[in-house]
């Protein structure tokens, strides 16, 4: 089973992007749940979702307390609340940031994880050129699909268009394909350590 834990604040779309991410699982044949789970139910208050996927059906309904990808979609979080908890060295991280790990104060952190599975992505501003605005959620999503392959791009972006037809899943769609290709840049070419 692959585990996967979105961090956000209220308002970014974390309930949407696990959902849409246990869409795309569906649409590549495999089983998947989405769920939220809530502090103070406001905007811009902390919020975590959480996504499985597997090839078996899922039982089990408590959070993901070890998630083997971990998705950060407001950098704000990152020393307020503990983001990495249950994170294996074999893990994967992306979060929403133009600077690298380093400069997010994460350098000694990140030492011991496999570094080609840590990833910082401008998803705000690749969403911003597609949406006119910094939406970032569904951006990352297409950079996990790259980083990590638990769902194909194209399941992905199948997802987004049904959930949002029109000009907004279009944008959206293209948003996840250009933050999958800087994924697959870095992963050939990393920079961001």
């Amino acid at each position: 089973m692959f585990q996967i834990r979105i961090h956000g604040r209220g308002g970014q779309g974390v309930v949407t992007a696990a959902e849409l991410l246990s869409l795309a699982a569906f649409d590549d044949g495999a089983h998947a749940q989405a769920f939220p789970s809530f502090g103070s139910e406001r905007t811009g208050a902390p919020v975590v979702a959480f996504c499985r996927i597997d090839e078996r059906p899922i039982r089990t309904r408590e959070p993901v307390s070890e998630p083997d990808a971990l998705i950060v979609q407001d950098a704000t979080l990152l020393h307020h609340v503990d983001l990495f908890g249950g994170l294996r060295p074999d893990g994967y991280v992306l979060i929403d940031s133009g600077r690298s790990f380093d400069a997010l104060g994460l350098g000694e952190w990140a030492e011991d994880f496999r570094h080609e599975r840590l990833l910082t992505v401008p998803a705000s501003n690749i969403a911003r050129e597609r949406l006119g605005r910094p939406r970032s959620n569904v951006a990352l999503l297409g950079g996990l699909a790259a980083l990590t392959g638990v769902v194909s791009l194209g399941s992905l972006t199948r997802a987004v268009r049904t959930r949002f037809p029109g000009a907004l899943g279009e944008g959206n769609a293209a948003a996840a394909e250009d933050c999958a290709a800087f994924v697959a840049r870095e992963l050939r070419e990393p920079s961001n350590a």
